[in-house]
């Protein structure tokens, strides 16, 4: 059985990575410096999974390329999740978001590299579309960042294939859409907004919508982003490129709004703000590179998603 290193593995997208392939009797290594992580994901995922005998786990920071190098030791495939996500925390904090996505970045490809891994998944992100304006996004038309976390996903993607093309390994990059789902975090500044709404609504407060509500998402849940990486690193041909990862439907912030609500039984109306610097206004994905290279198929629509979201919400409340 193979060997596979998550960074980032106490995060939401992450924990659910170790989850699954524990469940699949999969030995794991789990790498987290616990700057947005938390440790209770890490323990929900090895209760659920019932592999913490498989698992082993390095408390480091990804920006000590030593660490890097502990952690890819007899390794096969790297998961790379471990980032300093949003846009908005990019804009305040332009160098931490650096250090994180780009330094951390290189020294974990250096560390796949010296440890002979067999292929080195990366998260990338739908922002690196910037302001293309074509919808569905397709993974050959880019255009101009609007901010920093952008522009850090966007050196990632370098990188990765300069490492691929000068030293062979062999990397993927998922350009992620708007991941969500069970552990993802409501709380602090810069929280995405799915938990966000559903942890207002759950008190009876208004969620607050930036810009009119029309602006849409492609939606994905979490388990489909599983899959995803899953197939990445095992998927026969498909190194040296990036795909999208999502279910190529958009939906707008009103409706996402109205289904969440449906869900939690409330009724209480969103507040309206300024549309946010340094977002787009519309977001679809073109999944058929995913589809035809890694036999990505997406198993949970939003609606489905939701139902599994809202349901785990429910237990943590209850």
């Amino acid at each position: 059985m193979a060997t596979w290193l998550v960074t980032g593995a106490a995060g939401f997208i992450g924990s659910h990575l170790t989850e699954a392939l524990l469940r699949e009797g999969a030995q794991v290594v789990g790498l987290d410096n616990f700057a947005t992580g938390h440790r209770r994901n890490l323990d929900d995922a090895l209760r659920r999974s019932g592999g913490a005998a498989r698992f082993a786990f390095i408390e480091g920071d990804i920006a000590d390329a030593a660490v890097c190098q502990r952690a890819v030791a007899g390794v096969d495939y790297v998961l790379h999740q471990a980032a300093l996500g949003s846009v908005p925390r990019s804009i305040e904090r332009p160098l931490d978001s650096h250090r994180a996505n780009v330094d951390g970045f290189v020294n974990m490809l250096v560390a796949a590299r010296d440890a002979r891994v067999r292929r080195f998944v990366y998260a990338s992100s739908s922002s690196v579309y910037g302001d293309d304006a074509g919808l569905p996004k397709v993974e050959a038309r880019v255009g101009r960042v609007l901010s920093p976390y952008a522009a850090t996903k966007a050196v990632n993607e370098l990188y990765a294939r300069v490492f691929e093309k000068t030293y062979g390994l062999e990397t993927v990059g998922l350009r992620y859409f708007n991941v969500f789902g069970p552990r993802q975090d409501p709380e602090g500044a810069y929280a995405a907004v799915m938990p966000r709404w559903f942890a207002a609504l759950r008190r009876g407060e208004p969620c607050v919508i930036n810009g009119d509500g029309s602006t849409s998402r492609d939606f994905c849940f979490v388990k489909n982003v599983v899959q995803a990486n899953v197939k990445a690193a095992t998927a026969p041909g498909a190194s040296d490129a990036v795909y999208n990862v999502a279910v190529g439907e958009k939906t707008s912030l009103l409706t996402l709004h109205t289904l969440i609500a449906e869900r939690l039984g409330v009724a209480v109306p969103p507040v309206f703000r300024p549309f946010r610097a340094g977002d787009i206004k519309d977001s679809q994905a073109d999944i058929s590179l995913a589809r035809q290279r890694l036999g990505y198929a997406p198993t949970h629509t939003v609606a489905q998603g939701l139902d599994e979201t809202a349901q785990y919400f429910k237990e943590q409340t209850s």
